[in-house]
């Protein structure tokens, strides 16, 4: 762009002779700060400057202007895409408003304006545009800003009350009569809304932008196609070609002239209201055939502005001419406009049009606009945010694609954050979406968490034991086996079993006079950690007495019975769960904030680091740079059209825990009315040969600590055209934005599944049948009679009729035969172990899954129960039904009472192992148990031999 010389006087000044003020259609810091901005101020009369999602996606998606702003604000602050952008924004526009201050100043308020738009994705959202005007105009805090808001019908409403607020508004997106009529209507009622409350109306500006060259370009489109089609209104048609925009601009005008003649206007202007001026926007010419500055010469009237964009600007200023001409021809215009709607050019239709054709246009640039903010943040942050590899054959890749584009064209991200339950069924999605604050909530109150961190370590105890299920044991369980022992705090045990052996394995490694026990239950009311608290409470008590409860702290709910109990037993600390969060996805509350702040996981870090996954995954993030909706496009678009729906996860060594937690996330998220993604964690890693074509691998890599031979052998599943998507982290610590970052592609998965994604039926009907069968136990003394249907020596074998009519045999061989030939391409083996999860017992059950994943080229799943029935559980019995399960049961060689039931440990574990098998059974699953009679390790070896010779 062009300034004038010194010495000549501007064209774009001579315009100040008809009482038409130019404004700049341009925004680029560069600019600002070159001094070619001021130069348009004082040499060529340039009065005020607009901006829109279009000028700032040029502006900030191109070259260096901004990047030492970003890096300043990014060393300093944790910010989404669209927060970083924000700030940009606004240090433009309060510098450029500087600028103009003089013009403000000189002309009393009238001119000196610079305009900011409420975010595009808002045209259609009244209250949101309300809050966002409000807001930009309080963060700019600079008298000579204007808030642009569409002149849609759901923006007029806003512009009243941004009007009643005393908040400056410039009106954009306005291309017919109608619509600016509403307009007219929003804002006198704005100020008389004003006046009516007892505030001045003094000093509030506002202007109309009304778009000119838009309709041409729709109307000459139409005109064009109907010449050319040999319409026999050929003549009359091309006699208006190029007329219709400026005469329906010069209609607007006299509908203002006329409203400035009203009672109404004058009661406002004498109480020192300034009228809302007509601003004329879009007056770039599209078709070379007309003059490059006709909407500027054929526009220029008193108390009007045209915004104009740098290219025009500069040819006005060459070669514009200047005359009065918006209250030129008026009849004329008239009629050119009663002529185009005798030929049916439906300029009404048309303006719908160019609304609607804006409002998205805006989004798309804005989106655009977001997408460079953010693909620039991360090059600045770099290794401070993991990296994602997607590897996938060129259909799954191309479908991936048009996935996010769908995501973003939509705003569906947007839609998830705003807690919109049509994003998956239209249920009560809206009241589970607490976790997406949680983070930000517990940063806030990170001195109370670092304050009972402290309290820990001052009361130097050498042990903490965490008793939970689910999602209260699996993420404190990947913080203990991911971070370790911390100096200065306790080894973190965690606990999440019924199995007698286990809790007895548990209760040897902890001396409970040093051992600080972390009660975990959302609900307080959950079987397992009430009877393994009652267990622990009864063993704290034998070696600490009274003072037992001091060593006890809770984390639930509020109101629930476990805190009830706490109370009444004097637990040290009671801390509080969200219950508009599901256990699964409770890892970043204090559900898992609790455990890592006693094991001494430097919290601020920690909570930074997950700060960053939050702000990755924010609604202002462009799917394609959304590192959570990518991830659970992968995984739905996997899932849904090419049938990839069984999640392996690989992990480097250091972070391998990470898999079982996501496991019960994905599982038990999206397992349920038949469908869902079935995730296998733990299966070594083996050649192309041994996968159907039902697997999406994740790998799962600490760069820094990560094994050549396993890069290697995901390198080959790559080449082979499997699909891989590779997940690199540089420190241990960004697990914790990837908490998040999987929350997030869980949720979007369910989207792609129809599902919702934050129910569990399935759980609580395999909670149900357990809890009758402890009753029966605690009524008769023992569980229900049951009979196998086969024996072979120390192998018992039990099923419902269903699966023994199909199972048929005498031997363990032929039974286990039977029931792994039923096996076909695409389903996958669980193995459900009902046993003591210790060295030798994961062992045996991977060596098993593996051979039976060679033997039938299929998915497996090693599970030890009753772990797994509040994670993959869901999944096993709501998913698809393209499981074969295995379930194992042993005798107990010890059992431990429950102090206060009447039933065992090893009753308990029975009775889940025997309603979970009712489940799979009731849900038509195919499904064997057995039961391991005597020695656990004799019974295991006999049971591998029987399954590698059926198989």
């Amino acid at each position: 762009m062009n300034a004038t010389s010194s010495t000549a006087k501007s064209p774009l000044r001579d315009l100040e002779q008809f009482d038409q003020s130019p404004w700049l259609d341009f925004v680029r810091r560069g600019y600002t700060r070159d001094g070619s901005m001021a130069k348009l101020i004082t040499e060529d009369g340039v009065k005020g400057v607009t901006s829109n999602p279009a000028i700032f996606q040029k502006a900030m998606g191109e070259g260096t202007d901004y990047d030492a702003q970003m890096k300043d604000i990014l060393a300093h602050d944790i910010v989404s895409a669209g927060q970083l952008y924000e700030r940009l924004a606004i240090t433009d526009i309060q510098e450029v408003a500087k600028l103009l201050k003089p013009v403000f100043d000189e002309t009393k308020a009238l001119d000196g304006y610079v305009s900011l738009e409420v975010s595009p994705y808002l045209a259609r959202d009244t209250q949101a545009t309300e809050h966002e005007a409000a807001r930009l105009w309080k963060a700019v805090a600079e008298p000579n800003l204007m808030i642009k808001i569409p002149g849609t019908e759901e923006g007029v409403p806003a512009i009243r009350k941004s009007i009643a607020d005393g908040i400056n508004i410039n009106v954009t997106l306005l291309f017919s009569l109608d619509a600016y009529k509403k307009v007219v209507e929003g804002w006198l009622s704005g100020l008389e809304d004003r006046a009516k409350a007892g505030h001045s109306v003094a000093g509030i500006a506002s202007v109309a932008s009304f778009f000119v060259s838009r309709i041409d370009g729709k109307i000459d489109a139409e005109i064009d196609r109907r010449v050319k089609a040999g319409d026999a209104e050929s003549k009359a048609l091309t006699a208006i070609r190029g007329k219709v925009a400026i005469a329906n601009a010069k209609m607007a005008y006299q509908y203002w002239l006329g409203v400035m003649k009203s009672d109404r206007w004058a009661k406002l202007k004498a109480a020192g209201a300034q009228p809302q001026r007509l601003l004329w926007a879009s007056t770039g010419t599209k078709d070379k055939a007309y003059s490059d500055v006709l909407y500027v010469e054929e526009l220029i009237g008193p108390e009007t502005v045209n915004t104009i964009p740098p290219a025009t600007l500069d040819a006005y200023r060459d070669h514009g001419k200047r005359r009065a001409s918006l209250a030129e021809n008026v009849e004329d215009a008239a009629h050119v406009m009663k002529e185009a709607k005798r030929l049916g050019l439906d300029l009404d239709g048309v303006t719908r049009t160019l609304v609607d054709e804006g409002v998205a246009s805006f989004a798309e640039a804005f989106d655009s606009l977001l997408g460079s903010v953010g693909t620039k943040e991360n090059a600045i942050l770099g290794k401070k945010l993991p990296e994602t590899k997607l590897a996938l054959p060129a259909a799954f890749g191309e479908a991936v694609k048009k996935g996010l584009d769908t995501w973003r064209k939509a705003g569906t991200i947007r839609k998830l954050w705003a807690r919109d339950a049509s994003v998956w069924t239209g249920r009560d999605e809206a009241k589970w979406l607490k976790w997406l604050d949680i983070v930000d909530d517990r940063y806030d109150h990170l001195k109370e968490l670092e304050a009972f961190q402290s309290e820990v370590k001052a009361r130097g105890f050498k042990q903490i034991l965490l008793l939970g299920m689910g999602g209260s044991s699996l993420g404190p369980e990947v913080l203990a086996e991911t971070f370790g022992k911390h100096e200065g705090f306790a080894h973190l045990y965690v606990l999440d079993s019924t199995d007698p052996q286990q809790v007895r394995t548990f209760e040897k490694k902890i001396d409970p006079a040093h051992t600080l026990f972390i009660v975990s239950s959302k609900s307080g009311s959950t079987l397992e950690p009430n009877i393994m608290l009652a267990y622990f409470f009864d063993v704290a008590k034998k070696a600490l007495g009274e003072k037992a409860g001091q060593h006890f702290v809770a984390v639930t709910d509020p109101g629930s019975k476990l805190e009830a109990l706490a109370k009444k037993d004097g637990f040290w600390k009671v801390f509080s769960g969200e219950k508009q969060i599901g256990g699964r996805y409770s890892v970043l509350s204090n559900f898992g904030m609790v455990p890592a702040a006693a094991s001494g996981v430097p919290l601020k870090l920690f909570l930074e680091d997950a700060l960053h996954g939050v702000r990755a995954c924010d609604s202002s993030v462009p799917p394609a740079i959304n590192p959570g909706v990518l991830l659970g496009t992968v995984f739905g678009v996997g899932a849904t059209e090419f049938g990839r729906d069984k999640i392996t996860i690989i992990a480097t060594k250091q972070v391998a825990d990470f898999g079982a937690w996501a496991e019960q996330l994905i599982a038990e998220s999206t397992g349920k009315l038949g469908k869902g993604l079935i995730p296998i964690d733990e299966e070594t890693l083996a050649g192309p040969k041994h996968y159907g074509k039902d697997r999406l691998f994740v790998y799962f890599r600490l760069a820094s600590e990560h094994s050549h031979e396993q890069d290697e052998a995901v390198r080959t599943l790559i080449d082979a055209g499997e699909p891989v998507v590779t997940i690199n982290l540089h420190d241990r610590r960004q697990i914790a934005q990837e908490f998040f970052r999987w929350e997030i592609a869980t949720a979007v998965a369910g989207a792609y599944l129809k599902i919702n994604p934050f129910d569990q039926p399935d759980v609580e009907a395999s909670k149900i049948e357990t809890k009758k069968l402890t009753a029966a136990y605690n009524e008769t003394g023992h569980l229900p009679p049951e009979a196998p249907f086969a024996t072979d020596g120390d192998l018992a074998f039990f099923a419902d009729k269903k699966n023994v009519a199909a199972l048929r045999g005498e031997t363990a061989q032929i039974i286990l035969k039977a029931h792994f030939d039923r096996v076909k391409a695409g389903d996958y083996v669980g193995l459900l172990a009902y046993i003591e999860r210790d060295r030798a017992t994961i062992e045996w059950i991977q060596h098993t899954r593996l051979a039976i994943r060679d033997a039938k080229t299929v998915a497996t799943a090693a599970e030890f129960g009753p772990r797994f029935l509040h994670s993959t559980g869901q999944a096993y019995k709501g998913g698809p039904d393209s499981g074969v399960f295995l379930q194992i049961t042993a005798d107990d060689a010890h059992d431990l009472p429950v102090p206060g039931e009447r039933y065992s440990f090893g009753v308990v574990k029975a009775a889940q192992a025997r309603g979970d098998f009712d489940v799979l059974a009731e849900r038509g699953r195919r499904a064997l148990r057995v039961h391991i009679k005597g020695d656990l390790k004799t019974g295991l070896a006999k049971l591998a031999s029987a399954i590698r010779a059926a198989i």
